[in-house]
């Protein structure tokens, strides 16, 4: 009885153990067959079946392939990537780095890259890591100019700051220039008018 519990308990969790097949691909016994389903880098499978002999994701709209996706895939054999769109900039640099530890690179060899112009046509698996990433300076070279821009904007928002304070300084001090001339006049005819309202009492 209780062995007969636990087999059912252990067929409730094998959907669990067992990835099924991912969607939209087919699927035999070794072999995941995703040719041609529109795939995309965000409509990728997460992962495959460790059991996954041959991989088939050609012609679809791959760009580059995440990182990791083929290194628990122990039993893989090949996969085939023929027929995408492979750009070849620091997000291929995974998938270069598999296809070199691929004994057989020959079988790689229609695995090329789409753009950027100047890498057009060329074998990934025979990039050399300085060509990929010569690609991702451009977009650190415009973060670096954005960011000097950000800092002349900044500099020049402080120096008007800096004009603002010295121009209301200069007119907060006339200011009080005139209030304390202004003091002294008036403490001035303040005791002109003593002075006058007590000399009658002086002659006296």
């Amino acid at each position: 009885m209780n062995s007969g519990i636990l087999f059912l308990s252990l067929l409730g969790f094998l959907p669990l153990v067992i990835p099924t097949c991912p969607v939209p691909c087919k699927c035999a016994t070794n072999i995941i067959d995703c040719t041609s389903k529109g795939l995309t880098v965000a409509k990728l499978p997460v992962a495959f079946r460790p059991s996954a002999e041959i991989i088939h994701l050609g012609y679809n709209k791959l760009t580059s392939i995440p990182n990791g996706l083929f290194d628990n895939l122990k039993s893989l054999q090949v996969v085939y990537l023929q027929g995408n769109p492979w750009e070849c900039n620091c997000d291929i640099l995974y998938l270069r780095s598999w296809l070199q530890w691929q004994q057989n690179r020959t079988l790689y060899r229609d695995v090329r890259c789409t753009s950027p112009a100047h890498l057009q046509d060329r074998i990934i698996a025979y990039l050399t890591e300085d060509e990929i990433i010569s690609t991702c300076q451009y977009w650190y070279c415009s973060l670096a100019l954005l960011s000097q821009l950000c800092l002349f904007i900044l500099l020049f928002l402080q120096g008007i700051l800096v004009i603002f304070i010295i121009v209301y300084l200069q007119k907060f001090r006339r200011m009080t220039a005139e209030a304390q001339s202004t003091t002294q006049d008036l403490y001035q005819h303040v005791d002109t008018w003593a002075s006058s309202s007590r000399s009658p009492y002086n002659s006296d």
